[in-house]
């Protein structure tokens, strides 16, 4: 038997997931390691959120072996926080910012609940993590799709979780919310160590801190660090375009579909990208 990897956060051996007669996708063998930031990517109906599922034990698996925390997939999902996909769609809207992150301790949205005093302060400290505790006592309809979102995570953060799970966060925001988002998330796994696994599409918004990625490709998923997984050939593969990674002459750095003009963009090799956005971070940490 497999000896568990202590330094994983998500340990999958020889996974596979199937519904009915369709396996969508097997042969699974990696870990993610504990205090990364990790984006699932690939195309639709590749199986991103069912991998979310599998780990969370809400899909059963039809082969191997899934640990998370270094328990079978679902034995202790309260040291997991989750932020579904389409978050508000679940939720009553009339509930209030507050009311909403307490979920997080109470679990239901039904009938009338006491709550503690150290249960409010809980949910205060978390809407405070992340920037909304002004809003406390606004409903969630009258809050953006930003602010809505940030209610979201701190309702995953009130219970202290240590590995954060999101499906697609960035979805249907604009562009200030989106780097709203990614701030919280880089707060969390710097200050907090928290381990970070994000559903996505789109690479570009979370380059700044993602430290690999799990890519959904031919039916088995990989897992890379972001240096490797930064490689056109590999990516106009995944995504069944041609992709090119670039940087401005500024050297901001994303990846983008289709030809792009060498007047203007410099193609760099993955290593040269990797170098360039370490040194980004190390900028923007020191500011």
């Amino acid at each position: 038997m497999p000896i568990e990897n202590i330094s994983a956060a998500i340990h999958f051996q020889d996974t596979a997931v199937a519904y009915g007669n369709h396996t969508i996708w097997q042969h699974g063998n990696f870990y993610i390691p504990k205090g990364s930031v990790t984006a699932i990517v690939g195309t639709n109906g590749t199986g991103k959120t069912t991998m979310m599922m599998a780990e969370l034990g809400l899909m059963p698996l039809s082969q191997g072996k899934l640990t998370v925390l270094g328990k079978p997939a679902g034995a202790d999902n309260r040291r997991i926080g989750y932020v579904p996909q389409n978050y508000t769609a679940t939720i009553n809207s009339n509930i209030t910012c507050e009311q909403s992150v307490l979920l997080g301790l109470t679990g239901t949205s039904f009938g009338i609940h006491f709550t503690t005093k150290k249960q409010k302060a809980k949910a205060m400290q978390a809407m405070q993590f992340v920037g909304i505790d002004h809003k406390a006592h606004y409903r969630l309809s009258q809050l953006s799709g930003g602010m809505r979102q940030r209610v979201a995570i701190a309702q995953a953060l009130v219970s202290d979780p240590e590995l954060l799970l999101l499906d697609e966060p960035l979805a249907n925001l604009d562009l200030a919310s989106q780097h709203a988002i990614i701030q919280v998330l880089e707060k969390l796994n710097k200050q907090l160590g928290m381990t970070i696994q994000v559903v996505a599409h789109d690479l570009n918004m979370l380059l700044p801190i993602l430290t690999g990625a799990v890519y959904l490709l031919d039916g088995h998923p990989h897992y890379a660090a972001m240096n490797d997984v930064l490689d056109a050939e590999l990516l106009t593969h995944l995504y069944g375009t041609k992709v090119q990674v670039i940087t401005t002459p500024q050297g901001e750095m994303f990846v983008t579909p289709g030809a792009v003009s060498h007047t203007q963009l410099d193609t760099h090799a993955p290593q040269e990208l990797a170098s360039i956005h370490h040194h980004e971070d190390e900028h923007c940490r020191h500011q």
